[in-house]
């Protein structure tokens, strides 16, 4: 049995008119002004970062949705966090109610 796609002609209509009217001139396209990318962290920092959330080590990684050993590595110098945890990071540093929160 083939896994049908659900196809709506309006739609592609409505994505047409935008590509022609964008060639005309008559639309521009949206900008979005990106954050920059998240500078890493020193192990003494990340464990400050916990530290200041009040939080265990467990408890913190739950907050980081990772891994308790994952944690204990970065702190130790072991790993390094990159990518969604480096943003995630940059979050409890900045605003650490908003991730005790989610």
């Amino acid at each position: 049995m083939k896994n049908e796609i659900s196809f709506n002609e309006n739609d592609l209509i409505a994505g047409l008119d935008e590509a022609l009217s964008h060639a005309q001139g008559k639309l521009t396209l949206r900008t979005a002004t990106l954050p920059s990318q998240p500078k890493p962290l020193s192990p003494a920092a990340i464990a400050k970062i916990r530290q200041q959330m009040h939080a265990s080590t467990p408890v913190f990684a739950a907050y980081l949705n990772v891994n308790t050993d994952t944690v204990r590595s970065w702190e130790k110098g072991r790993r390094a966090p990159s990518g969604p945890a480096l943003r995630l990071l940059q979050i409890a540093q900045k605003q650490p109610q908003i991730l005790a929160s989610a």
